[in-house]
């Protein structure tokens, strides 16, 4: 049966690595859980391994992993004789934004009133909205008339 004979901690090479080792004989498949979950492999993270006889060492690589990525890793080895796991933390980044002790930090409370609005109130907001719109356009077509009438005369006869 397959058997884990190292797991380390991720550390920074080219990408961040957690390496391993797993022995067995058939050579067994390996796949990764992310706090318990099946990790799927990205063009973030990504595994590779060599198979040495019958040992597979490799590592499983982190391209400039955030705070998201932290977590508990397990590796799973699985051949026809059985399986085995091993399971280590990875932390790659602090949260950016820790809660504030109530200095800046607030709620918004949404409720079902707050959400909802009558026709009356959005029919009146279209309506002021429409009419801010309308004034802005009649005022640019006005300054547009104003410049080309007035903004074409040359300055003391002088033709150019």
């Amino acid at each position: 049966p397959p058997r884990i004979l190292t797991l380390e901690e991720p550390v920074l090479h080219m990408d961040h690595c957690i390496a391993f080792a797993v022995h067995g004989n058939p050579a067994p498949t390996l796949h990764w859980l992310h706090n318990g979950q099946v990790l799927r492999e990205t063009e973030i993270i990504r595994m590779e391994f060599y198979q040495q006889g019958e040992v597979s060492e490799g590592c499983l690589l982190f391209n400039k992993p955030t705070h998201y990525n932290n977590g508990n890793y397990t590796i799973v080895a699985t051949n026809q004789l059985g399986s085995a796991n091993q399971t280590i933390k990875g932390h790659f980044l602090e949260k950016p934004f820790p809660a504030m002790s109530g200095l800046f930090s607030f709620q918004m409370q949404y409720t079902p009133e707050f959400l909802c609005v009558d026709s009356k109130t959005f029919s009146f907001q279209v309506s002021i909205a429409v009419g801010l719109a309308a004034f802005a356009c009649v005022l640019l077509v006005v300054l547009f008339i104003m410049i080309n009438k007035y903004g074409r005369r040359s300055k003391f006869g002088m033709k150019g």
